[in-house]
């Protein structure tokens, strides 16, 4: 197979299943794990897929919202750097909450088992981890988004309206220099104001790659945030931003960076 042939089917078989690995790609295409790498790097450059840790997504904008699937094998080492950190927030007696998403589902996997807390969350995937631990866990009811698996709609905002929390583990799909946190679907934007309006505090958890950009709705800023657990150190605006709003942020470098 020519090389310029190889990177058509590549585009090819990232868009068709929502992301693929390096060595899902080489197997299949009977190539060097070294020789996918570099194509993958070509096909970036160009803008055809998004790069992810150890592996590939379809590209995405600020309308296009990934998958799960997708976002779960995407900087995987920096999520769970992330978890680590933003686990230290969890303390005995609190009742907190646990948005859906992969960043969120790392925290979750790191809290502490000897710790006595009351979990909830809108995500049915969070609720099974923390379940796992002979842990009751309470879920805020609703319709199951496919996509993010997320619980939203009416019957998820209802219950957000009559609970409050200690602690919200909060996810974003972006942070803009500004400050504004972005999500691309109305449904989830909804629940997850709801979340910071019932929550006494608020750790952020985000990598990097969510710095500076922008996504379709706002459902909060850094206004609304105590702590930013993250795998970098921000800079230029959004530092500034962090600044502005006494935001604390914690890093947790992964191991292999």
């Amino acid at each position: 197979m020519l090389p310029e042939q190889r990177k058509r089917t590549i585009v090819e078989l990232v868009s068709d299943r929502d992301g693929c690995s390096v060595e899902e790609l080489a197997d299949g295409l009977d190539v060097s794990k070294a020789t996918i790498r570099r194509d993958l790097d070509d096909l970036e450059a160009d803008r055809l897929i998004e790069r992810s840790h150890g592996g590939a997504v379809p590209v995405t904008a600020v309308g296009r919202e990934q998958t799960y699937v997708q976002k779960e094998v995407q900087n995987l080492d920096a999520k769970v750097a992330i978890g680590s950190r933003a686990a230290t927030e969890i303390h005995d007696g609190q009742v907190i909450f646990f948005d859906s998403g992969t960043t969120t589902m790392q925290v979750a996997r790191q809290a502490p088992t000897d710790a006595s807390f009351i979990p909830v969350t809108n995500s049915p995937l969070i609720a099974l981890e923390l379940g796992k631990e002979a842990t009751d866990v309470k879920l805020t009811g609703g319709t199951l988004r496919h996509r993010t698996r997320a619980l939203v709609g009416p019957s998820a905002e209802a219950f957000m309206e009559r609970t409050n929390f200690d602690l919200l583990f909060l996810g974003t799909n972006a942070i803009d220099g500004s400050g504004a946190l972005t999500t691309p679907n109305e449904d989830e934007a909804s629940v997850k104001s709801l979340m910071v309006d019932r929550a006494e505090r608020v750790v952020l958890v985000a990598d990097r790659t969510k710095f500076g950009e922008r996504s379709f709705v706002e459902f909060a800023s850094l206004d609304d945030v105590d702590v930013l657990a993250t795998d970098e150190e921000p800079t230029g605006d959004l530092a500034e931003a962090c600044t502005a709003a006494d935001v604390t942020v914690g890093v947790e470098v992964p191991d292999d960076r």
